[in-house]
C-alpha cells in the first residue's frame, strides 16, 4: 500500500524559530533615555565605603584608635612606617565588555592619629588633592631575548628531551657498550 509524500509546512516552525532566537537577545534597550547604555552594565562597589553619618562621630582630639575601628573598621591601607595614618578606600566601577576596567567614583578618607592614638584629623582625599605620578615607559633591555623570525618557527626542533621522540641515550657502564 502507498502512501501519499507528506508535506510539512516550514512556516510555522520558522516562527517559532525566529521567537526563540528573539528571546535570546535580552538586554536593556534603554539607549533613548539619558544617561543610559544600550547594554546597562552592573556598578561594582570596592573596597570600604565610609558613610558620612559615620564619619560625623569621629571627633578629632577625643576620638581614639579603637573607636575609630569599631566604628568603621579595620582600615584599608596604614601609613607605612608607623599607624599613624589610617586610610579607608573605596570606588565605584564597571566592567563593560570588551573594554578596560572603567572606575566611576572614588573616594579616600584619611584619619591621622597623634603618638597617644587620639584622632588629630579626618580629611576626605579627592582628585585634587592627589599627586600625579609619571610613569617611566622605557623598557629594561633583556640580552638574549631577541629572536629572529627563522628562530621562531624552527627554534623548538631538537630541544626534545632524553627518551623523548627519539632523544640520545646516555652512554655508561652495563648499557650494553663494549667499547670496541
Amino acid at each position: 500500500m502507498d502512501r501519499p509524500p507528506r508535506t510539512v509546512n516550514l512556516v510555522p516552525r520558522a516562527g517559532l524559530v525566529l521567537l526563540l532566537g528573539l528571546a535570546g537577545c535580552s538586554g536593556n534597550w534603554t539607549s533613548n533615555l539619558p544617561g543610559r547604555d544600550m547594554f546597562d552594565v552592573p556598578r561594582t562597589q570596592r573596597g570600604h565605603a565610609v558613610d558620612a553619618e559615620v564619619l560625623a562621630q569621629i571627633t578629632p582630639g577625643v576620638t581614639r584608635r579603637d573607636d575609630v575601628r569599631a566604628l568603621l573598621g579595620s582600615p584599608s591601607a596604614t601609613s607605612t612606617f608607623d599607624e599613624s595614618a589610617w586610610y579607608y578606600i573605596s570606588s565605584v566601577t564597571r566592567q563593560r565588555p570588551g573594554q578596560q576596567l572603567a572606575l566611576e567614583r572614588e573616594a579616600v578618607v584619611a584619619v591621622l592619629f597623634d603618638a597617644r592614638g587620639v584622632v588629630r584629623e579626618v580629611t576626605q582625599v579627592n582628585e585634587a588633592d592627589r599627586r600625579q605620578v609619571a610613569f617611566v615607559e622605557r623598557e629594561t633591555p633583556s640580552p638574549g631575548t631577541e629572536r629572529t623570525l627563522l628562530q621562531r618557527l624552527f627554534g623548538n626542533l631538537g630541544r626534545l628531551g632524553p627518551g623523548v621522540g627519539g632523544g640520545l641515550q646516555q652512554q655508561g657502564p652495563g648499557s650494553g657498550s663494549t667499547g670496541r
